[in-house]
């Protein structure tokens, strides 16, 4: 079976550089996709308290037959419990639905910075997770720079990884300078800008030259470029093509030729004014 490189995030813990993402995947399909990602050899899982899906990643989990120090499992907080109590209890909801005792990497999932919770206050609570040892390392998501760095002089624990939007359109060179600066390993999701890439003339032109398809060639530029990527399917044949990412490489043209597509276009909301809080 393919090996995954891991990357040594910051605390020592290491974490599969390609994963399985479940943003979008009906609860009621959650367990089958995964077990489907655990077959084809995929060993980290990306999910989240707003995916409303954590309940099957823990049944597949438990139907897998994987011991659980073999697989890798994020999650991340829900925007309506960013107060210090409602993290830790939400984050017991979500140990409770996966079914686990420890998780591998819990996020604050957007900053949210316009709302009457400051995300450092959400971050205290992160860290007593993190010191209790129920999740093995802590993170943030959508953390743009000026957050990024305003939590690390405030906090007393570096944030393992910040998972941005990224993909060609969407670089974002100055949050993933700033994270390298830090030591903070950079996760990127719409890791393919929800398909709008795969018909761009640039990156057909190195699909054809390296034989592979459009949305292989774009998570092997990330997986180059160090990012740490999980894409998402349901189908099979995809699941297994977006795994199939081990067994060739971009030159230092071809790559360019992608990095060159760059354009500011965001797939997702922007995180400076993004403050949206769901029903509870």
């Amino acid at each position: 079976m393919t090996s995954v490189p891991n990357i040594t995030l910051n605390n020592g813990v290491e974490i599969p550089q390609l994963g399985f993402g479940v943003y979008q995947v009906p609860p009621a399909e959650t367990k089958d996709a995964v077990l489907t990602a655990f077959e084809v050899g995929y060993r980290h899982i990306d999910t989240a308290q707003m995916y409303r899906n954590e309940q099957g990643v823990g049944e597949a989990l438990a139907a897998s037959g994987l011991a659980r120090d073999d697989v890798f499992i994020t999650s991340k907080l829900n925007n309506g419990y960013h107060a210090h109590d409602d993290a830790l209890q939400a984050f017991d909801r979500t140990l409770e639905k996966l079914g686990i005792e420890q998780i591998d990497l819990f996020l604050i999932h957007w900053p949210l910075p316009d709302i009457d919770v400051d995300f450092v206050e959400t971050w205290t609570a992160l860290e007593e997770i993190y010191g209790s040892g129920r999740a093995r390392s802590i993170g943030v998501s959508n953390f743009m720079a000026h957050h990024l760095r305003r939590l690390v002089q405030e906090t007393d624990v570096v944030p393992a990884v910040n998972q941005i939007e990224g993909h060609p359109y969407l670089q974002q060179e100055d949050v993933r300078q700033a994270s390298a600066e830090l030591g903070v390993a950079v996760e990127a999701w719409s890791p393919i800008a929800q398909g709008q890439v795969l018909d761009d003339p640039a990156i057909t032109a190195v699909a054809t030259e390296v034989g592979r398809t459009p949305a292989q060639v774009v998570l092997r530029w990330h997986l180059q470029r160090g990012d740490i990527v999980f894409p998402k399917s349901v189908t099979r044949a995809r699941v297994e093509e977006n795994f199939a990412l081990f067994d060739f490489e971009l030159d230092e043209t071809q790559m360019g030729q992608i990095t060159a597509l760059e354009r500011g276009h965001r797939t997702g909301p922007d995180p400076d004014t993004f403050n949206w809080i769901p029903n509870r």
